[in-house]
Order: C-alpha cells, then sequence, then structure tokens
C-alpha cells in the first residue's frame, strides 16, 4: 500500500488524482507521519513536508515525480530519505513530499540485495537497493564469503544516501570512497525517467549522481564492487603529542601498501579516549592516557587494522610489525586488540545502544565534516583544535583527522574535494544538549571564518549553505557543470529541496 499522508496545501489536493497503483491514502489526521519526517539525526533543523509517500515499488516513485513535473502548475519538491542520518535537513521536503525509501524493503522483490560473481572480471558484485542499509549488505555478502571494500565508520545508512555524498572512512586512502567502488545504477531522474547508468551507459548521469547530494536523481539500484572477506583483524592504536609526527606517520602509511584501515583521532578533556565510536581502551589505560591529556592538552590517536583469515593468520604479526617499522609515536603507548570483522566494522553499533538506553542518542548533533589540503593541515591544528577547540573547552564528542589520496576519486564525479594530491577528513562529531546547540553551532562557524580569512582552502563534506553565492564558491570551477546537470536531469528543481542549492 502506498500512503500519501496529512496534505494540507490546496496545490497538493491535487495528488488525490495520482494514480498509483493498488490504493493511496490521503489523510489530513496522519500528522504523525508528517513530523517523523520533519527532522533528522541533526535535530537543528525543522521543515514540515506536505505529504509523505511510502511506495510500494520505484514505479510509484516514478509516478510521484512525473505528477511533479506534469500534473500540477507548480511542481512541488520531493525528498528521497533513508536512514535520515542527515545532520542540516538535507532530506527533507518543505511543503512538498519525502518520500520514505525503506519501505521498499517490505515489498522490494526485485532488487534487495543480490550478490554475483563475474568470472572473467575476477571479482564479485553486489546489487542493492538504494533503500538497504550497508549492514544488511555487509551481512547479506558475506554469506558468499565476500564484501563491500569501503565503508563508513557507521553501517546503520542508506545506500543511496551515502552514495549522494561519497561514504568516506578508514578505507578510503586505500579503496576510495563509496562512490568510487560503483559500477552501475539504477536512477529516477527529477524528469521522472527511470535510467540504469555506468561509466560507459549514460555516464554523464552516472558522474552527476555519484556525490551530486540528491540533485540529479533518486538512486533505487546500485551495483556494489565485492572482494573476498577477511575474517578477522589486528587492531592497533598508538598516541603522539606531537601533531607533526602524527600527520607524517599517516602520510607514510597511507603512501605504503599492507594497511586496511588508517583514521587519526583527538583526544582532550572534552573528547576523551572512550567514545560512542569505539570503546577501545580497558580501564587502566583510559587512565593511563587521561595523565598524558593532562600534560599536553591534547594527544593524537593513530589508528590502524590489519584484515587477515585463516591463510594469513600466521604471518599477519610480522607483517603488521613490518608496516608499523619507524612510526614516531610515544614509547611505550601502543594498543592493541583482535576481533572479528563485522565486530569491528560494526564497532559503532554498541556506542549507539549504549547512548540510547541513556537518552544520549537522539540529541542535537552539530557536525562539521572538512576536507582539508595537506599542505594546510598545520595551520588548521594550530588555529582550530588548539586555538579554537582546546581554548574554548566545549563539550563535545569525537574528533577525527585522517589523510586520503585524491588519485582514489573520480573527478567526473559531483563531489568536491581540495585540489592537492593528498588531504584530510576531519570530522568534528558533536553532541550537545538543545541548550548547547547555539553556542557549538557558533564555534563551527568560528572555524569555517578562520579558513576563510587564513586561506586553507577547506571543502566542506555533508556541505551546508544558506546562499547561492556560498554554493557556487563551493563547487568552483564544478559549478558549471552542476548547473548543466541540473537542467538536464531535474530541470524543475524539483529533487533534494531540503539541500536548498537552487531553492
Amino acid at each position: 500500500m502506498s500512503i500519501i499522508g496529512n496534505l494540507h496545501l490546496k496545490p497538493y489536493e491535487v495528488l488525490s488524482q495520482l494514480d498509483i497503483e493498488t490504493s493511496l491514502i490521503i489523510s489530513a489526521d496522519s500528522d504523525d507521519a508528517t513530523l517523523a519526517t520533519s527532522t533528522d539525526f541533526g535535530k537543528l533543523v525543522q521543515e514540515i513536508p506536505a505529504a509523505v509517500l511510502y511506495p510500494s515499488s520505484t514505479d510509484d516513485i516514478v509516478k510521484l515525480v512525473n505528477f511533479s513535473n506534469n500534473g500540477v502548475s507548480v511542481p512541488f519538491g520531493i525528498a528521497a530519505r533513508g536512514h535520515g542520518h542527515s545532520v542540516r535537513g538535507q532530506a527533507m521536503a518543505p511543503n512538498g513530499v519525502v518520500v520514505v525509501m525503506n519501505f521498499l524493503k517490505n515489498n522490494n522483490n526485485i532488487n534487495g540485495i543480490r550478490v554475483s560473481w563475474d568470472p572473467i572480471l575476477g571479482f564479485g558484485y553486489a546489487d542493492v537497493g538504494g533503500e538497504q542499509l550497508w549492514v544488511d549488505v555487509l551481512h547479506a555478502t558475506l554469506e558468499y564469503g565476500l564484501a563491500p571494500v569501503s565503508w563508513t565508520d557507521y553501517l546503520y545508512l542508506s545506500v543511496g544516501g551515502t552514495l549522494s555524498n561519497a561514504g568516506i572512512s578508514g578505507q578510503t586512502f586505500r579503496y576510495g570512497p563509496q562512490i568510487s567502488n560503483v559500477l552501475e545504477m539504477d536512477v529516477i531522474t527529477g524528469k521522472g525517467e527511470f535510467m540504469t547508468c555506468s561509466k560507459h551507459t549514460d555516464s554523464e548521469l552516472f558522474f552527476a549522481v555519484l556525490g551530486g547530494l540528491g540533485q540529479f536523481g533518486i538512486i533505487t539500484r546500485a551495483r556494489i564492487v565485492l572482494e573476498k572477506a577477511p575474517t578477522t583483524v589486528k587492531w592497533v592504536r598508538v598516541l603522539y603529542a606531537d601533531f607533526s609526527k602524527f600527520t607524517s606517520d599517516q602520510e607514510h602509511l597511507i603512501s605504503i601498501d599492507g594497511m586496511d584501515y588508517v583514521e587519526g583521532s583527538l583526544m582532550m578533556n572534552q573528547s576523551p579516549p572512550n567514545n560512542w565510536r569505539s570503546s577501545f581502551f580497558s580501564h587502566s589505560n583510559q587512565s593511563k592516557i587521561l595523565s598524558l591529556i593532562s600534560k599536553y592538552g591534547i594527544i593524537y590517536c593513530l589508528e590502524m587494522v590489519k584484515y587477515y583469515d585463516d591463510h594469513s593468520a600466521n604471518t599477519v604479526d610480522e607483517e603488521l610489525h613490518k608496516l608499523m617499522k619507524g612510526l614516531n609515536f610515544l614509547s611505550g603507548h601502543i594498543f592493541k586488540k583482535e576481533t572479528t570483522f563485522v565486530d569491528f566494522l560494526n564497532r559503532v553499533k554498541k556506542g549507539e545502544i549504549k547512548l540510547q538506553s541513556k537518552g544520549l542518542w537522539d540529541v542535537p548533533h552539530p557536525w562539521l565534516n572538512l576536507f582539508v589540503p595537506k599542505s594546510s593541515i598545520m595551520g588548521f591544528n594550530d588555529g582550530v583544535f588548539v586555538d579554537i577547540i582546546l581554548r574554548q573547552n566545549k563539550t563535545t564528542g569525537p574528533i577525527l583527522v585522517y589523510p586520503t589520496s585524491r588519485t582514489k576519486w573520480d573527478d567526473r564525479m559531483s563531489v568536491v574535494i581540495p585540489e592537492e594530491e593528498t588531504f584530510y577528513c576531519v570530522g568534528l562529531l558533536h553532541s550537545c544538549g538543545f541548550q548547547d546547540c547555539e553556542s557549538l553551532d557558533g564555534q563551527n562557524e568560528e572555524i569555517l571564518n578562520y579558513c576563510r580569512k587564513s586561506d586553507l582552502e577547506i571543502k566542506q563534506y555533508l556541505p551546508h549553505y544558506r546562499t547561492k553565492e556560498a554554493w557556487k564558491n563551493h563547487f568552483g570551477k564544478k559549478w558549471e557543470v552542476f548547473e548543466q546537470r541540473k537542467s538536464q536531469f531535474d530541470p524543475k528543481m524539483i529533487l533534494s529541496p531540503g539541500q536548498k542549492i537552487f531553492n
């Protein structure tokens, strides 16, 4: 059954004429449906949609988009909502229609998750519905001894959602972001056309949609690259008091073959050793680290992982030792752990469960995610980590900083990254009470102002801007192409109005 609920605005009363198979229910009493889709993980923005669509099939979405194009005098905005993990209202449709994509899981016998192996190409792939969560993709592919190679730290995100942004984590330096590991997609464009695209077929749409912030099409299927899955991981963390040594060692590790995951983070009084991302350190080790934090103010943690299975179990320790040779971390401050591949990838879920039990998960998250060029990272540390965050000593959450290589990103995609060969992914993952949001948002703005005044050439990841001029500045030389693609695939500017790029 397809449901469109809470149609209060007269322009949308004509939606009752929309022919969606089986049945269409329009109710002025379904406030729960519209309220549930009027906010997101960030808890910072509330935008009430005029309607909510729970599609029984991709055909329902096609009909909805076509109806906005041709069935009304003024087109209404449409936003695809996966897990609702955006933080600034990017998956909302103020006075428009939100499509609840995960409802397809109840009816989606066509896409779902289908695993294949191509003997000619020598690798596997999974055809995955855009509404599917990455954690479900992981478990489905592992049944065949296979798994995707690029991940986000949190697996309870939709495939369509991360591919509309980039999908980054500690594997990005080696395999590229998730958008670099897609072979083919089914997409519903803003004109209501259902199209299958790849690098070789309708490539302009393919590259537009990847990292395209939902502006050009709704992803209903993606073909994801798979490789043989490991079973176990060696998980190591080492500590630094010197940011220069910390970044130098990270850059060394991503320049050589061997490590499967490299990610850095900061530890300070307001961002302690254990957090919701991972409870890695024992109680005694936490006490040891806290004494270092008291001494230095900030401790930088380098996190490394080496995958293995039964065939490589006898050699993994020797390989890891060789890879770590010459690293300049604080002597005696090396911490090791061994866990399963699944538990490592899904490590954030334990933190989520713990925070939910304390009522601390569904709180505001004024996050700020940035790409910082390698040439600017020392200045960023001095001006942001030390002078703003440490000095202000505000309640915060995990702070991530890790490098990746531009060669792993395809410049034809819509996503914007710095021009330099190596750049850093920085995540300021704040959590706060509602009364602290304004203060942390003010800190975020101070950070962005510092970067602008210091000409650090940063780019926002999961970007959020208030003016078209700011969006044009964000895309830079890509803006003209981005605008042309919008005209080609969504000329009436129907899709993803919550991003506020064109409206």
